[in-house]
Order: structure tokens, then sequence, then C-alpha cells
């Protein structure tokens, strides 16, 4: 047994992803005990961040009239906190921080947010800039950024009516620290009170740490430290992505639903999201939008994250304001067009001054 009277997973894995961090998505397993804890000091920081808070509205899942009531809060807004980094208090002190990426919010981030709620108030902490800093190719995000607020205020039945909020660090800052020297982070400058991440969590310059080490080092600085097994994707579909080495064991992940939507799979999505995904569109410049009877086509450029495949979805909707507007979508390789059923529905998309626009794509 691992941290003392603590109780968590036996089946920690290693993980060859030679980066400082990465997670699987994670299923709680058992509760460690609540661990005494020497106080913290709640004092400011200047570490460069990029926060977003997330209001206080407790909304249903799976609701239509969540994603109405939430579009013109979430989409209309950039979701980032306009305050001076300098003047920001240490918003994590006392808090739970889930480790992670966080890229694709799916049901494994959300497990991860539900067990941090349990144990004190939920935050989700990971790190910008990575692709930069490590050299990878540039890709469209999963979710939009203007989307992430809508999606986590989702969440906040699962988590005791709390939204979980982010936080996120450049990666550029603390790429060198050693796996100690993150936990001291943690504790001294962020004054977190404890963590939770999944059993093939690793942290620390070239990933030297894993979850045990995360276990142990929590102990020293007098933090809870909660591992929990991997949220298992049981779709057949998704079989060959087992072969791909030790970072794919079958377990929920950012790369699963990658996988999907290149396929156009969109039952497949929505079961790795625990949502229908959602496309957003920028529509301030309207040059670029062709706006035809009950058709809207956008270039490409338009998009803020990973549409689908090229191909025709039926089962698609709109949202704006209090209304949810049934609709189809064709992507292609010039764009993305969207048709309405009826001229009078479409009317209400186009007659309004909306600067974006997001498409939910239902199960075909």
């Amino acid at each position: 047994m691992l941290g003392g009277s603590r109780c968590i997973s036996q089946h920690l894995r290693d993980s060859n992803f030679h980066q400082f961090c990465t997670s699987t998505t994670p299923i709680f397993t058992a509760a460690s005990p609540p661990i005494s804890t020497s106080s913290f000091n709640y004092f400011r920081f200047r570490l460069r961040n990029k926060v977003s808070d997330f209001g206080v509205n407790c909304v249903q899942p799976n609701s239509s009239n969540t994603q109405s009531s939430l579009l013109s809060q979430t989409l209309s807004q950039s979701g980032k906190d306009e305050e001076p980094p300098s003047e920001r208090l240490p918003m994590l002190a006392g808090g739970i921080v889930a480790l992670g990426k966080f890229d694709a919010l799916h049901i494994g981030h959300r497990e991860l947010a539900i067990q941090a709620a349990k144990r004190g108030i939920p935050f989700l902490l990971s790190f910008v800039g990575m692709a930069e800093v490590l050299g990878w190719e540039p890709r469209a995000p999963i979710v939009a950024d203007c989307d992430r607020k809508r999606i986590l205020s989702s969440w906040a039945p699962y988590c005791g009516n709390v939204i979980p909020r982010e936080f996120q660090i450049e990666f550029s800052k603390v790429r060198s620290l050693t796996p100690r020297q993150f936990v001291e982070k943690l504790s001294k400058e962020l004054g977190v009170r404890g963590v939770v991440a999944g059993e093939n969590y690793r942290f620390g310059y070239r990933a030297s740490g894993d979850a045990s080490d995360l276990v142990k080092l929590c102990e020293e600085y007098g933090l809870e430290a909660y591992i929990i097994n991997s949220v298992m994707d049981k779709n057949q579909i998704s079989r060959a992505l087992n072969s791909h080495g030790k970072k794919e064991r079958g377990q929920v992940s950012s790369t699963r639903v990658r996988y999907a939507l290149d396929k156009g799979d969109m039952k497949y999505v929505s079961e790795l999201l625990g949502r229908n995904h959602r496309l957003v569109l920028t529509m301030e410049d309207q040059e670029r939008i062709i706006s035809e009877r009950n058709r809207l086509s956008a270039p490409k450029s338009c998009l803020l994250n990973l549409a689908p495949k090229e191909g025709l979805y039926e089962n698609c909707s709109v949202s704006i304001d209090e209304n949810v507007v049934p609709c189809r979508v064709i992507v292609d390789t010039t764009g993305i067009h969207l048709e309405c059923y009826e001229v009078a529905n479409f009317t209400c998309i186009t007659s309004r001054d909306v600067k974006i626009l997001g498409i939910d794509f239902g199960s075909q």
C-alpha cells in the first residue's frame, strides 16, 4: 500500500510518452481517507497563467434546454479572465486539482472532475503551449476555447452542483521541473490541498515521475493524493487503436475522439464525450459567409475547432438563445454548409447579430 493509510490502485502502469506530464482517463476505484495537512500559505503569486472562470448556474446533463440557455452565455464570450495576472489571488489555494491535458473534455476527464469534487473545490490543472515547446504539428482543438465554459457548466450536476474551474500554466515555465519540484510548486506556491490523477499519469521532466511517485511526494508535502483507474472504451470500432503501443491500452482518450471524428462516426464521438460534438464557427467576417434561402456556407477558416470527416450529417441542430433549430450539415473540401429544413427557421439564424455559431452533431 502506498502513502501510509491511503488505499490506491495497485496496478500502476508505466508510460513512455516523453513530455512533462501525461494522463489517461480515469474512473474512481478506492477513496483515500483524509490525512492531516499542514496549513497553507495563501499568498499572491505571479506565475503566468491562463484562467477561465465559470459562473454559478447549475445545469442538467443531456438537456437541450441547457444547451440553448447556455449558448448566448458561453459561445458569445471568450471565457478568459481579463484581470491582469499580477492582480489574481491564488485561486487554487485549498482546492483539489485534477491533473491531465483536458483537450477533449471527454468522459474520462469528467470522471477526474467528479472525484476531485468529492474531496473539495475541483480544478482542472493542465498546461498550455506544449505543442510549440515540443515541436508538435499544429492541429485544430477538439473543443473550441469559447465553448469550454458551457461544457464544464454541464458537469455541475455530476460534481455536487459545483462547476469545475480550469487553471492552465505555460508549459515552458514548468518543463524542466523534477517531479519533486512540481509537487513542491503545487504545495508551496499554488497552495492546493490535494490532487487526483489517473493510474497512468506521468509528470516531471521527461515524464520521469509516475503515479506512485506522485503519492509519495504528496505525502511528504502534506497533500492528499487519489489515484484512480482508467475509464475504458467499450466500443469495438477502436480495436485497431489498441495495438499502437503503451499509450493506447483501450482507455477513453482524446486520440480516440479524433479517430471517431475522422471516421465521421458521431455516435461513437458522443459516447466518448458524454455529449454531442459541437462545431463552432466565427461569424464576424460576413464577407466570408454566404447565405441564401435556407442555406449558410462558411469556409473552413471560420472553424474554431475540429470538424468531422467530409460528408452529410442529418441529425444536427443550431441553438440560438432559447431556440433549437434542426438542420443538416455538409462538410466538404471547401467548408461547412448548413441547411435548415424550413426557411422560417433559417431566418432565425441570419436575422440576428450572431458572432459565434454552434452546431451540434447528433448520432447519425
